[in-house]
């Protein structure tokens, strides 16, 4: 079975494990990919999901790895592999003076992301009537895996540690929507500010189009080297019934974002996060895939992946062939325009990790 195919399978059908408690960074909850593990195979890091009700009826299975992380996968009995597991990071073990774990302020993603949310918190979420009905953002912070508000400081002892530590290469930032029209920019950019006085470590911020285009200066000045605005969905009517807070921000909106925030970062260097299955067809989505290349953005497309506690908990991945059909041809599109998540300096796209795209990339560029 070729990788590309059998990520999508993965991804769409998720994994059991034979020993759960063996994927220390499988996460519950949260901002981003949850209820995932990652694990290597085929050389290619992958999070798959293990925590939510497709993963518990999954064809594929996952042997107890051994000390250094190392297993195998089967399908209905035939080992398909070698499959391995990163191991507990070294920074997790450390707390601030304050004895707040470095594992609350940001955890490793993939196997050399470092990841944090820095506002726990957003002003659509406590709402179901503006709430995106995919997100975890709260359940994580309800738990006490993480804390609301990662400061400046806490972030820059974190990601230095992250990299002497464990070789962590780029860090995604992400965060909740405060009020304001800045939609998190500014808490994203003096967090910047603070990790790269401390460290020399490419950073991805991630929010909403701000209402002032200046933010995109005022980010890259500050030490962002990469900015994914995140479309999720891509039609106005998937949107609206998805994410009917965040789809008061129209897609045009994002669009002269886009063309505002690319002569600033650098063509590739701005990203848009696509969730494939939610209702948009594979033509809607492969429409706005080859505007985005024009402009010189990165449509980084995944399977969307229920979490469990949201009111999308029941809603059905996407199959298989259903993201093959999107992200070959998206693939080709990637290289006709020149971009490459191998040229990416941080973030999502680079990683990778929660779809096929980038082997599907590497393919289409043979």
């Amino acid at each position: 079975m070729p990788t590309e195919q059998l990520i999508n399978e993965l991804q769409s059908f998720g994994v059991r494990l034979v020993d759960p408690k063996a994927s220390h960074v499988g996460r519950r909850g949260g901002a981003g990919p949850s209820d995932h593990t990652p694990f290597t195979i085929d050389g290619a890091t992958v999070m798959v999901p293990i925590h939510n009700a497709p993963a518990f009826e999954s064809p594929y299975l996952i042997e107890k790895p051994d000390e250094r992380g190392n297993s195998r996968i089967s399908r209905d009995g035939i080992v398909l592999g070698n499959v391995s597991f990163p191991l507990r990071p070294r920074f997790y073990e450390l707390s601030t003076s304050d004895g707040i774990p470095y594992s609350k302020i940001a955890t490793l993603h993939g196997r050399d992301v470092l990841a944090t949310t820095v506002l726990q918190t957003c002003i659509r979420y406590q709402s179901r009537t503006k709430t995106c009905q995919f997100c975890a953002i709260g359940q994580s912070l309800a738990a006490g895996r993480t804390i609301e508000r990662k400061t400046p400081s806490q972030l820059a002892a974190v990601a230095k540690a992250a990299v002497e530590l464990d070789g962590v290469k780029h860090m995604v930032m992400t965060t909740g929507t405060p009020p304001g029209n800045d939609r998190g920019a500014a808490i994203l950019a003096e967090s910047a500010l603070a990790v790269k006085a401390a460290v020399d470590l490419p950073i991805q911020a991630q929010c909403e189009p701000p209402d002032d285009d200046a933010w995109f200066q005022r980010m890259k000045d500050a030490g962002v080297d990469s900015l994914g605005m995140h479309l999720e969905a891509v039609t106005p009517a998937v949107r609206q019934r998805i994410m009917p807070g965040k789809a008061q921000v129209s897609v045009e909106r994002y669009m002269s974002a886009f063309e505002a925030a690319v002569p600033v970062f650098g063509r590739g260097q701005v990203s848009t996060y696509i969730l494939a299955g939610l209702g948009d067809s594979s033509a809607e989505i492969l429409d706005i895939c080859q505007r985005l290349v024009d402009i010189g953005v990165y449509p980084f497309v995944v399977p969307f992946v229920p979490i469990s506690g949201t009111p999308l908990e029941s809603h059905p991945t996407p199959p298989p062939a259903f993201m093959h059909g999107i992200l070959q041809p998206l693939a080709q599109m990637l290289s006709d325009g020149r971009l490459k998540s191998t040229d990416v300096k941080a973030g999502c796209a680079k990683c990778g990790a929660c779809s096929a795209l980038s082997t599907y990339e590497r393919r289409a560029n043979i």
